[in-house]
């Protein structure tokens, strides 16, 4: 189960947090990923239609941080990540990693020709 949490903004709308592991075989043991939608249902829907099909919301034990909820509310799509804290991935640089889009996570690598 992935921990992670949620904030109700003031116009109704939701940002959900949710530390993962990671999909890309490559990529990082954990990610955090932060997703703005109308409702939390709408915010797990968008995962689980780009093929994170076990993604689950229960309770709000780490509810996303003032500067999370900005950095998701500047994307334009409303969907980003980076590499989750106290993964042991990181260290020190984490606090300076950017937010990158859900796409650069889920992109699959070109097979060679």
């Amino acid at each position: 189960m992935a921990a992670g949490g949620f904030c109700k903004l003031p116009n109704g709308s939701v940002v959900v947090a949710l530390n993962l592991p990671s999909p890309a075989a490559d990529g990082p043991a954990g990610v955090r990923v932060l997703v703005h939608a109308q409702n939390r249902a709408r915010a797990l829907t968008r995962l689980r239609n780009l093929g994170l099909r076990s993604v689950y919301l229960r309770g709000n034990a780490a509810p996303p941080t003032p500067d999370e909820i900005t950095a998701v509310l500047h994307h334009p799509d409303g969907l980003i990540w980076r590499t989750a804290p106290g993964s042991g991935v990181g260290g020190p640089e984490l606090a300076t990693e950017l937010w990158h889009p859900i796409r650069a996570l889920l992109r699959r690598p070109a097979a060679p020709a």
